[in-house]
């Protein structure tokens, strides 16, 4: 059992760390008018996951560790549903509602789709 929760720290500390270089990056780059790093983080994080169950579903790697390793602790580091919904009530709170609206269509419909894409990428491939 210390073996599973040190492989989820261990993924959960390089997802973590993945999630403040992206942010910081998306920050720098796009500024502060909108909670870009958020997005990217939970597209890349949503893309990611359809790749690893399509891995996963075709058997090419195992489910454990790998669901683990990756699905639990790096992507649940990485991705932030957390900052999502505080990113969408600040915005809200502001007066945002339009900036609010487009954050949650984003995060919800283009990370559903991002999930998909991952997935049909692994299973196209024969």
């Amino acid at each position: 059992m210390i073996k599973l929760y040190m492989m989820i720290a261990l993924g959960g500390a390089s997802g973590a760390c993945l999630r403040f270089f992206i942010s910081e990056s998306m920050l720098k780059l796009l500024g502060r008018g909108f909670p870009f790093g958020t997005l990217t983080v939970n597209i890349l994080g949503s893309l990611l996951m359809g790749i690893l169950y399509g891995l996963i579903d075709k058997e090419i790697i195992t489910a454990s560790p790998a669901k683990t390793l990756i699905g639990i602790g790096f992507l649940g580091a990485l991705t932030t549903f957390s900052t999502f919904s505080m990113d969408s009530l600040l915005l809200l709170q502001q007066g945002h509602f339009i900036k609010m609206a487009l954050n949650i269509i984003l995060n919800v419909m283009v990370c559903i789709f991002m999930a998909w894409l991952g997935l049909q990428l692994v299973m196209q491939k024969g």
